[in-house]
């Protein structure tokens, strides 16, 4: 006789009877919450169980839990039958709850007590411990009195944060919240990861990696040497978690443009894992940062006396990919669907490392194909803003100074994009102008190049110049991968606005002094006509006419962290090209035409978990299409957008409690 709200766990649909009456009611409430989609043919409203729990309805259901949907059936006004106190509830406004909310949140079981849960940070919530918890949890008076919430307790720190001039000390002071407070530091990115992105990551952590030694607080990560051989597969089993599922590895040999950083590297998986977890939602207790400790071919750091790294030259050869198997078979056995990202290695040595796994484990190189991924949505991107199909990809001319890894792996990616638009490999092959230190890439040297560069090796003109390729061929675009800073000099980027209307023009290398150029010299030197992204951030540029110009990242951070978050979410095997291509697409078509118009060939970094969230469902999309998704069940196929929302970590304080065998 009074409206009422049942539970099934079969797929339906909110019914009403035909005078509309209810709909109108119904309609005009939910809406206003955003928690329906009303289908006026049918008269019936779609929403899931997920949208309705977060909205604050778990109290008045019964039955399961997750992602079924529900059935209401109305003789009367909704609004009558469930008032808004029962949908909303607010934080609490005095008391040590303030700014904390009292519903219900999922607890988590700690095998630990008193300080040792202070001074874990995946656990610590600094002052933000409840009465109630540090009576529970045994470390009452290990606190001061009062509770401070996690918003001032953020205040706090940005405000620290915020007083220092020096990007260095912005990186320290966030770290120490890292090594402390888990929560808190991951808060902190998800709310303000446009300020923040550059503190963690590119530019500034090549100087943390430089300093790595220096300022090296706590453990953080597993490093494996050479001294490990014949151990790692117990090894891995003092890593505290049991449930990692994406790993972050470097050798140190190719950090950034900075060169053999050896075990200072460990900055790089760190970084990359920050943003795994702030902008792909991973939650921190389920990634690993890695080094491969083989050693380094730095003078400087051998002999170093605070360097903490094996002071001796690298392994190569046999012995190095030996160990590199080993530590790859050690942690698949413990953990057998983790993700592993490879970062930073050499480029004589990650194509070849990539090549034997990629088909045998779930792993990815990011300076190869997340590189690869990240710049083809610029490109695509960048045609849109041109007035330009996709399709006319294969039309292009494309200079890219650089064959390491990251050039050759842009190239690939490019070129299987063109073949994806209905061009042959011989085709889209003709569109690459590849050149390294000595010039355009030719078949007269093809005994001196991996078989990657040779496919991109030309039968005429070998040894070209940057200028001699610009002046004679044309391209449309250039694409720095060199990590030679100014190497873009300023007749060249001239010549080719020359040629071109709308030159692309992205120098990718890392950190800042390493950008072949710069956005106001790219800016200035083709009078605002191109169309420019790059490795590093550059400010707004303004020109003597009063165009402001907002240049974007070509960042890989778009890309992986959707990639990682799709292929664990459904049990993928392996990452294939054509993933990485859907991931490009997915990145490419959220950037809007006003963003386009203000320059900008990538989203504000503001929106990068929802754009990890649309990467991660085309990732998701491709792989059911080709049978990899065995960890998806029907009711989440039914809505993949909410299903993937629900599986992303949301940094906030939880309940604790410790375990305990309770015998009676």
């Amino acid at each position: 006789r009074s409206s009422s709200l049942q539970f099934f766990h079969s797929a339906s649909f909110l019914k009403f009877p035909r005078d509309g009456k209810s709909i109108f009611d119904f309609f005009s409430f939910a809406k206003a919450k955003n928690i329906i989609s009303y289908n006026n043919r049918s008269r019936s409203v779609m929403l899931s169980s997920t949208t309705l729990l977060r909205r604050g309805f778990s109290r008045h259901l019964t039955g399961g839990a997750g992602a079924s949907s529900f059935r209401w059936m109305s003789n009367g006004n909704w609004g009558d039958s469930i008032p808004d106190e029962y949908v909303e509830e607010s934080d609490e406004t005095e008391g040590e709850w303030k700014g904390c909310t009292r519903k219900f949140l999922s607890p988590i079981s700690v095998n630990s007590r008193g300080s040792e849960i202070l001074n874990n940070p995946l656990y610590s919530k600094f002052t933000a411990f409840k009465g109630g918890e540090r009576d529970r949890l045994r470390f009452r008076g290990l606190l001061p009195p009062r509770r401070v919430n996690m918003k001032i307790q953020k205040e706090r720190v940005l405000q620290e944060i915020r007083a220092e001039d020096s990007m260095i000390r912005k990186h320290i002071i966030l770290e120490d919240v890292h090594d402390r407070n888990e929560t808190l530091y991951h808060r902190i990115l998800v709310d303000h990861m446009e300020e923040m992105a550059p503190v963690i990551y590119t530019p500034t952590v090549g100087q943390a990696c430089n300093e790595f030694a220096m300022r090296y607080r706590r453990p953080r990560g597993m490093y494996f040497c050479e001294e490990d051989r014949g151990h790692m597969a117990a090894m891995v089993y003092n890593w505290p978690q049991k449930d990692v599922r994406v790993i972050v590895v470097t050798d140190g040999s190719r950090i950034l443009g900075l060169g053999d950083l050896g075990a200072n590297g460990m900055g790089i998986p760190i970084g990359k894992l920050s943003l795994y977890c702030a902008a792909g939602g991973i939650a921190p207790h389920r990634v690993m940062p890695v080094v491969l400790d083989v050693g380094t071919d730095n003078e400087a750091l051998i002999n170093d006396k605070f360097y903490l790294g094996v002071q001796k030259p690298r392994l190569h050869g046999a012995e190095y990919y030996h160990l590199v198997d080993e530590f790859l078979q050690a942690v698949r056995h413990r953990w057998p669907n983790v993700l592993i990202q490879f970062e930073d290695f050499s480029s004589d040595k990650a194509q070849k490392i990539l090549n034997k796994y990629r088909d045998e484990f779930l792993c990815f190189n990011d300076d190869i194909q997340g590189t690869g991924a990240t710049t083809l949505a610029g490109v695509l991107g960048g045609l849109r803003a041109k007035g330009e199909e996709p399709k006319s990809l294969g039309d292009q001319r494309i200079l890219i100074a650089g064959a390491g890894s990251a050039g050759i792996g842009v190239a690939q990616t490019l070129m299987q994009a063109m073949i994806e638009h209905g061009r042959s490999e011989d085709e889209a092959k003709k569109c690459f102008f590849v050149a390294d230190e000595k010039g355009l890439l030719g078949t007269d040297r093809l005994s001196e190049l991996s078989s990657e560069q040779a496919l991109f090796a030309r039968d005429t003109d070998g040894g070209l110049s940057l200028s001699e390729i610009v002046n004679k061929y044309k391209p449309t675009m250039i694409l720095g991968m060199t990590a030679v800073g100014g190497l873009f000099k300023e007749q060249l980027i001239r010549d080719m606005a020359k040629h071109c209307e709308r030159p692309i023009i992205f120098p990718l290398s890392n950190p800042t002094s390493k950008a072949e150029c710069s956005a106001e010299q790219a800016f200035e030197w083709t009078n605002g006509r191109c169309i420019f992204a790059s490795g590093s951030p550059f400010d707004p540029v303004q020109l003597e006419d009063g165009r402001t110009f907002y240049p974007t990242q070509c960042n890989n951070m778009y890309i992986f962290p959707g990639i990682g978050l799709g292929v664990t979410l459904c049990g993928s095997k392996t990452v294939s090209d054509r993933m990485l291509y859907v991931a490009a697409e997915a990145l490419a078509n959220y950037v809007t035409e006003d963003e386009l118009a203000e320059g900008k060939l990538f989203p504000n970094l503001k929106t990068i978990r929802d754009v990890s969230k649309k990467v991660a469902i085309a990732v998701i999309e491709e792989a059911i299409r080709t049978g990899q998704a065995p960890n998806l069940k029907e009711k989440d196929l039914a809505d993949l957008d909410s299903f993937v929302s629900s599986k992303m970590y949301d940094p906030i304080y939880v309940p604790l409690v410790e375990k305990r065998e309770i015998s009676i």
